[in-house]
């Protein structure tokens, strides 16, 4: 519900929420100036030649947070035919870390139930539940990821998500437009939410 005086008395208008809440804000403010930010996650690039260093820093990329913000890896791309195995240890100190926490253990514990139950493909560091899938948006202490098979379709896999991603993540930034591993949480002042300028709206 938002009350009719903020719906009468403002001149321009910056909401945050989820895609749904998005839909309000827009029938509500799209008169006004505006800048309306929906759900967003973040994804990271590998090409297979990165480091156990560059890999665990990932993990804080993947888990700061629980993994809960806009701007938490949430899918990781890999070179077709990549082992998942240096992933999964690289990310182990990171896991470990959140699954302390009870909440985060509960949804570690919940969703492995369901894809035990559901007989569905996982692999498991004991800690953080790896899931393939095309989707971005991995349910609490799941890391989805997606095999590529060349620089082209990687491109095209990413544009498709553009609007659903608030940035990406690489070993010392090797693709292009994206910002160095451990770096995620970690915003330039003028890294604008949603690419938008945000001092100048």
């Amino acid at each position: 519900y938002i009350p009719e005086i903020l719906v009468q008395q403002q001149e321009a208008i910056i909401a945050t929420g989820s895609n749904n809440s998005a839909r309000y804000f827009k029938y509500y403010f799209g008169k006004y100036p505006h800048i309306i930010r929906k759900n967003r996650t973040s994804c990271a690039v590998l090409n297979g030649q990165e480091s156990l260093e560059s890999l665990t820093a990932l993990g804080n990329d993947v888990l700061a947070y629980f993994g809960l913000g806009c701007r938490n890896v949430s899918q990781v791309y890999l070179p077709q035919g990549a082992s998942m195995e240096p992933l999964i240890q690289a990310l182990q100190p990171a896991s470990e870390v959140a699954v302390a926490n009870h909440k985060y253990a509960n949804n570690y514990e919940y969703n492995r139930s369901v894809y035990l139950l559901n007989m569905e493909p996982y692999l498991d560091n004991g800690s953080l539940l790896f899931r393939e899938s095309g989707g971005l948006f991995a349910p609490g202490a799941v890391l989805f990821y997606r095999f590529y098979r060349d620089h082209e379709e990687l491109k095209s896999l990413l544009a498709e998500k553009q609007a659903d991603l608030q940035c990406v993540v690489s070993e010392n930034a090797w693709w292009e437009g994206s910002i160095p591993f451990g770096k995620a949480q970690l915003p330039e002042v003028t890294d604008y939410a949603d690419g938008v300028d945000t001092m100048q709206f």
